[in-house]
């Protein structure tokens, strides 16, 4: 049974989703070490270190965002996107019944 939703158009998102998040990743990794950084300077509050620790735990999250588009990419079904090819190339239409 065709999908009704465009793997192609999926797929080429995450694409583009994906080349956004590699172009924040050294940015991230960067505020991430400065963070820790951070958390070295003398007589810092407990406090302080909390929130710092808070914020490298929200650094650490891009391996879960780009965890997330594989996720996607992989519910995409297999020989979608070559299927949805084949009908571009070829034509097709839909039926009116």
């Amino acid at each position: 049974m065709p999908i009704k939703w465009s793997a192609t158009k999926v797929s080429e998102a995450m694409d583009e989703v994906e080349a956004q998040v590699l172009l924040a990743d050294q940015f991230i990794t960067d505020a991430k070490d400065k963070a820790e950084a951070a958390k070295k300077i003398p007589n810092l509050p407990q406090y302080v270190e909390q929130h710092l620790n808070r914020l490298i735990g929200q650094l650490d999250r891009m391996d879960y965002i780009k965890g997330a588009i594989e996720s996607v990419r992989k519910d995409i079904p297999d020989g979608a996107i070559e299927a949805e090819q084949e009908r571009t190339r070829h034509g097709s239409t839909q039926s009116l019944m």
